[in-house]
């Protein structure tokens, strides 16, 4: 489905490489709907991104065209592993970006999760 100011899917995006075993990742989770793991430019102490293993280019899309039981086992994901990396004490922080004005870089739907230390302010206003 093309999301506006993305376009249609591009399966030649990094995260589509990585999910076909094209590109190495540090996997820290997979199931049969999510991948997760490290991020190459970590922005918190653990920075990991989930993402699902459909064709989806944003949030929009893929609440809009993945089957219910898909959503669900991609949400249940990106808990357990915030669980498994212990973050749930302490706190975490989940992110997904959408287009350019949201900041997406890869046109793949992706979660980031964030912990591991205090994180600041969601946003700097200018």
């Amino acid at each position: 489905m093309p999301v506006p100011g993305l376009g249609p899917y591009d399966d030649q995006n990094i995260f589509a490489k990585i999910l076909r075993g094209e590109i190495p990742c540090r996997k820290v989770f997979e199931n049969e709907v999510a991948l997760a793991f490290h991020d190459i430019a970590p922005q918190a102490p653990v920075h990991v991104l989930v993402i699902p293993k459909g064709r989806y280019v944003s949030q929009a899309d893929f609440a809009a065209t993945a089957a219910d039981a898909e959503i669900a086992g991609f949400v249940r994901a990106v808990a357990t592993v915030a669980r498994e990396l212990g973050l749930e004490s302490a706190g975490y922080r989940t992110l997904s970006n959408m287009g350019v004005h949201g900041g997406q870089e890869v046109p793949h739907y992706h979660v980031h999760l964030f912990g591991g230390g205090p994180l600041g302010r969601m946003i700097a206003l200018s």
